[in-house]
């Protein structure tokens, strides 16, 4: 008989193959299988982490996206609030309203915030903890960056925790301060509580904000009506589940999958 330790198992699901659960234990195996591939790949591409994240925050993910659209032709509205959605009489998108000013469109793309409330519903509750330390995360060979997935039944839950911790390194703080930020899907009514095992791994804290928030997934996909919305952020530090939405929204936009086999070794700032 051959087999793994719970410990052992419980890392490799939780912390190499991002398995949110137990479920998959259920389930054929493949998937998990693939998504392990996933995680040997980008180790053996990135060296010492499988994981890349954006210099200066992940703000610089819809900075480049918006240098990519206006070299299609997009347009953008800095520093505008959406007032409100605009729907024809039919009930179909067709356009946003900011103040006194009007953007029309064949159909409008956004997160859950931004819609009427009878277009999305509640998934769950999300807490979030933003860390200020003066020190790296303590038993991390004094690393710049670190992830760390604390299993849920290591703690005595059913969701795992996240811990992400960046530095000076990505350029989204003052040399000497380390940001990191601990999250989970609520499972109580003790936000504290919850992120409890996750705190204990940062040492001294000198400062931390910490704060709940409440998921929304459309209740549609958005066909009818023009409104192609997206899921809230989930408590998850790696954004995994956050592509895979993505990926689902450019198919209910287009009708058609997006092509992930390009070769990114070929592939030099594509424009």
């Amino acid at each position: 008989h051959f087999g793994l330790v719970e410990g052992t198992h419980e890392f490799i699901s939780h912390a190499m193959c991002l398995q949110l659960d137990d479920v998959h234990l259920d389930q054929p195996a493949l998937d998990t299988v693939t998504a392990l591939q996933t995680y040997c790949y980008s180790l053996a591409r990135y060296g010492t982490s499988p994981y890349i994240y954006p210099m200066y925050g992940l703000g610089g993910l819809p900075e480049g996206f918006s240098r990519l659209c206006a070299i299609h032709g997009g347009t953008f509205m800095l520093n505008r609030d959406v007032d409100e959605i605009l729907f024809d009489g039919e009930n179909k998108a067709y356009g946003i309203r900011c103040g006194n000013e009007m953007a029309k469109a064949n159909l409008v793309i956004g997160d859950p915030s931004y819609f009427p409330r009878e277009q999305v519903r509640p998934t769950g509750l999300v807490v979030r903890c933003i860390c200020f330390l003066n020190h790296p995360i303590p038993n991390t060979n004094n690393s710049e960056s670190a992830q760390i997935i604390i299993p849920g039944p290591q703690v005595n839950r059913k969701n795992d925790i996240f811990v992400c911790c960046v530095s000076s390194a990505h350029c989204v703080a003052n040399r000497g301060v380390y940001i990191a930020i601990v999250s989970t899907l609520m499972e109580g009514g003790m936000p504290e509580e919850e992120i409890k095992p996750g705190l204990a791994l940062l040492g001294s804290i000198m400062q931390r904000f910490t704060s709940v928030a409440t998921t929304y997934e459309p209740v549609d996909d958005g066909k009818s009506n023009k409104c192609f919305i997206s899921k809230s952020f989930d408590g998850t530090s790696h954004f995994e589940n956050d592509v895979e939405d993505l990926l689902s929204l450019y198919e209910r936009i287009t009708g058609n999958k997006l092509d992930m086999t390009i070769n990114a070794d070929s592939v030099e700032a594509d424009y």
